[in-house]
């Protein structure tokens, strides 16, 4: 009796070991974790309702960031200050090391599009839309910003995830931000 529980014990493990390990390997759906190295990203993706960041090659999603958007993360940014976290096609167009925030890739919000929309309702676009770290003046416990959103209408990870994409996140990479 206590043979046939373990080898059901040690089976249940070695599927549970084996699911993880295949979801830690796709890295679709999961968060959090980092393997080591990831390929250069052709496109990033961010699907805002699933509050999700993907990395893309072939135009599949190799490895999957829970994000953290603008506080009122629902619809497209309309004008500076409304806290919402921009939908469209931009590039990766620049990084910032010294940000206030660990470390910063820049969404290349406003475009034309965005500026002529703003131009036409009288509004200033904003800018300075970013995927970053947490805040460098952190208060409490950093995880207590991890499932929150917490932006002026930026995109955060952790301070782990942004280094990773700064490894694997060229300038010139296009993204792609969903509703």
């Amino acid at each position: 009796m206590a043979i046939g529980s373990d080898v059901m014990g040690t089976a249940s493990k070695i599927n549970t070991t084996l699911l993880t390990l295949a979801l830690f390997l796709l890295g679709v759906g999961v968060c959090g974790s980092t393997p080591e190295p990831l390929p250069t990203a052709e496109k990033v993706r961010v699907v805002k309702s699933e509050r999700k960041l993907y990395l893309m090659r072939d135009g599949q999603p190799y490895k999957a960031y829970c994000i953290s958007l603008g506080r009122r993360p629902v619809g497209d940014k309309i004008q500076a200050g409304d806290k919402r976290t921009p939908e469209g096609e931009y590039i990766i167009d620049g990084r910032n090391l010294q940000s206030g925030y660990h470390r910063a890739l820049h969404i290349s919000y406003p475009d034309r599009k965005d500026r002529r929309e703003a131009r036409d309702r009288g509004v200033d676009p904003g800018g300075m839309i970013m995927i970053h770290g947490l805040p460098n003046e952190a208060h409490g416990d950093p995880k207590g910003y991890v499932g929150m959103d917490w932006t002026d209408g930026c995109i955060a990870v952790t301070n782990a995830e942004i280094e990773a994409l700064l490894r694997v996140v060229k300038d010139g990479t296009p993204i792609e931000i969903l509703p």
